[in-house]
C-alpha cells in the first residue's frame, strides 16, 4: 500500500491501561479530573457530571443513562459495555479513546471533538454528531440506526463492517471519509458526501439520488 493511501485511513494509537486502581461512583462528580481508575458496574445514571475529565480510565458495565456529560472529556480511556438509553454528552471530547460492545439509544454528541477514537461492536440508535469535529475515527462492526453528521468536519474517518440505516451529511465537510465497508440505507444532504470514498456498488446505488439532486431526468 502506498504512503498516500495509508494516510487516508484513521491513524489510531494503541491504548494501554496498566495498573489501574478501583474507582467507585462516589469518586465521580462534575468538573472532576479522574485519572488511572477502573470503574466496574458503577451506576452513574442521572448524575450531573458536566465538565468531568477521565484520563487513562476504564469504564466497564457502567450506566450513564441521562447523566449530564456536557463538555466531558475522555482521554486515553476505554469504555466497555456501556448502558445508556440516553447519552447526553454534547460538546464532549474523545481523544485516543475506545468504546466497545456498548448499547446506546440516543447519543447527543453534537459540537464535540473526536480525535483518534475507536468505536467497535456497538449497537447505536440515534447518533447526533452534528457540528462535531472528527479526525482519525474508526467505526468497526457497528449497527447504527441514524447517524447525523450535518455540518460536521470529518477527516480520516472509516466505517468497517457497519450498517447505517440513515446517514445525514447536510452541510458536512468530509475528507477521506471511507464508507466502503458499510451498508447504508438512506442518505440525506447528498451534496455533503463530497470528500467521501464509496465503492463502485455504492456509487451505483447513489446514482438515482445524485441525478435527482442535480435535476437530471433519467428516462428510457
Amino acid at each position: 500500500m502506498s504512503p498516500r493511501k495509508e494516510s487516508t485511513r484513521p491513524r489510531l494509537s494503541e491504548l494501554r491501561l496498566d495498573r489501574l486502581e478501583a474507582g467507585f461512583a462516589g469518586d465521580v462528580e462534575a468538573g472532576a479530573r479522574i485519572e488511572g481508575l477502573a470503574f466496574d458496574g458503577a451506576d452513574l445514571a442521572d448524575r450531573g457530571l458536566a465538565g468531568i475529565t477521565f484520563v487513562e480510565c476504564l469504564l466497564r458495565d457502567v450506566s450513564l443513562h441521562n447523566a449530564d456529560l456536557t463538555g466531558a472529556s475522555f482521554v486515553e480511556t476505554r469504555m466497555e459495555r456501556l448502558s445508556a438509553p440516553v447519552l447526553s454528552a454534547q460538546r464532549s471530547r474523545f481523544r485516543d479513546a475506545e468504546i466497545e460492545g456498548s448499547r446506546i439509544g440516543s447519543a447527543e454528541l453534537y459540537d464535540g471533538a473526536w480525535d483518534g477514537t475507536l468505536v467497535r461492536g456497538c449497537k447505536l440508535g440515534f447518533v447526533n454528531l452534528r457540528g462535531a469535529k472528527l479526525a482519525d475515527v474508526l467505526f468497526e462492526d457497528c449497527v447504527i440506526e441514524e447517524l447525523d453528521l450535518g455540518r460536521a468536519n470529518a477527516a480520516r474517518v472509516a466505517f468497517d463492517g457497519c450498517t447505517i440505516d440513515s446517514l445525514d451529511v447536510t452541510g458536512a465537510e468530509l475528507a477521506h471519509v471511507d464508507l466502503r465497508g458499510s451498508r447504508i440505507g438512506r442518505i440525506g444532504g447528498i451534496e455533503g458526501l463530497r470528500g467521501a470514498i464509496v465503492s463502485p456498488f455504492q456509487a451505483a446505488e447513489l446514482a438515482e439520488a445524485l441525478a435527482e439532486h442535480l435535476g437530471i431526468a433519467v428516462q428510457d
